[in-house]
C-alpha cells in the first residue's frame, strides 16, 4: 500500500517545502519509489529540483480531472555528482504546482466532492503500481487545496520552527484547521496523525527554551499523550547546508552526509520506522549512528 503524507502549516516560512524536499530525496537514495505533488499556488517544490522532463499537465488538470495519469508526472533529475558513489534503485517524480492564481482553490472550493478529491485521485493504478510513498506540499494558508491534501493523507508533518511567534501560530492556526477538520471522520475522512517537527533550531538559548517549551506543551496533556498529535524526537537545525543544498538543487545529506545526513536519516527513520538503520548509499560511514546530545533540544 502506498504511504501518503503532507506537509501542513498555516504558516509560511518554517522550512514546510526544503525539508519534504530532503525527505523525499533521502526516500529515493534509499531505494524508495517516490511521488511529490506540488500543492502550493508559490511553486518552491517544483522549482527545488531540476527536472529531467517536464509532463504536459500537471496539478490543476489533476485535481479537475481527478486522476492521476503519466500525463502528469513530471521526472526529477537527481544524479549524484560523485560517480563513484552507486546509484539507488529508487524515483523520484513529481506532479508540478501549475496555479498562477486561486483559479483552482476557487474551483475545488464550490465542489461538493472538494474533500474526496485528491484522496480519489490518489486511487488511481499509476499510484499503487509505480510509488512506495507519495508526499505533498501545501500553501502556508488555510484553503481547499489544504483540506483535500490532508483528508488524502495517512501522515502529516507540521514543522515549527522555536520562536513564540511560530508557536503561537501552531497552536491558533495549524491545531485550529485539524480541529475544524475532525467532523470528516463521520463520512469516512479521518484526519491523519500530525508529527510535529522542530525545524531550524539554533543554538540559542531562547531557541532551545521555546523548543522545550513545544515538546512539554505537545508532547503531554495531563500527564497524557496528546491524542493523534506526535512530537518527533527528530528535529532539524539551523544550518547552512539546508541553504546550500537549496542553491546545488540537491538533497542536503549529499551536500553535508555526516551532520545533516545524520540529521535527516534520524528523521526519516522516525516517520517511516521500517527503514530503521538503513543508510543511504552517500551516506555510508560518513556517521556513526548515534545523536551527539550536546546540541539536542
Amino acid at each position: 500500500m502506498t504511504i501518503i503524507g503532507t506537509a501542513l502549516s498555516t504558516k509560511g516560512g518554517v522550512g514546510k517545502t526544503t525539508t519534504l524536499a530532503n525527505i523525499a530525496g533521502l526516500l529515493c537514495d534509499l531505494g524508495i519509489r517516490v511521488l511529490l505533488i506540488d500543492a502550493d499556488v508559490q511553486p518552491s517544490l517544483t522549482r527545488y529540483y531540476k527536472l529531467a522532463s517536464r509532463a504536459p499537465h500537471g496539478l490543476t488538470d489533476l485535481i479537475q480531472s481527478g486522476m492521476v495519469t503519466e500525463d502528469h508526472i513530471s521526472r526529477i533529475d537527481l544524479l549524484h555528482p560523485d560517480s563513484t558513489i552507486a546509484p539507488s534503485e529508487g524515483c523520484l517524480d513529481i506532479v508540478c504546482s501549475d496555479v498562477p492564481d486561486a483559479s483552482l482553490e476557487v474551483w475545488l472550493s464550490d465542489r461538493v466532492d472538494r474533500s474526496f478529491r485528491l484522496k480519489n485521485a490518489l486511487k488511481s493504478p499509476v499510484i499503487d503500481e509505480r510509488y512506495d510513498v507519495v508526499l505533498i506540499d501545501t500553501q502556508g494558508a488555510v484553503g481547499a487545496l489544504q483540506q483535500t491534501a490532508v483528508f488524502a493523507s495517512s501522515f502529516a508533518f507540521s514543522p515549527v520552527s522555536p520562536d513564540i511567534i511560530s508557536a503561537r501560530e501552531f497552536a491558533s492556526g495549524t491545531l485550529r484547521l485539524l480541529a475544524e477538520l475532525a467532523p470528516g471522520e463521520r463520512i469516512g475522512l479521518p484526519v491523519p496523525q500530525l508529527h510535529v517537527l522542530i525545524c531550524k533550531l539554533s543554538r540559542t538559548r531562547n531557541a532551545k527554551q521555546v523548543a522545550q517549551h513545544l515538546r512539554e506543551e505537545y508532547r503531554n496533556q495531563d500527564g497524557r499523550k496528546i491524542p493523534n498529535i506526535n512530537m518527533l524526537e527528530a528535529y532539524i537545525p539551523d544550518a547552512v547546508a539546508y541553504c546550500d543544498a537549496a542553491t546545488a538543487r540537491l538533497p542536503v545529506h549529499w551536500i553535508d552526509p555526516a551532520k545533516a545526513g545524520l540529521k535527516m536519516h534520524q528523521l526519516v527513520w522516525e516517520l517511516f520506522p521500517s527503514l530503521q538503520g538503513f543508510v543511504a548509499n552517500a551516506c555510508e560511514g560518513a556517521f556513526a549512528v548515534e545523536l551527539d546530545e550536546g546540541d539536542a533540544p
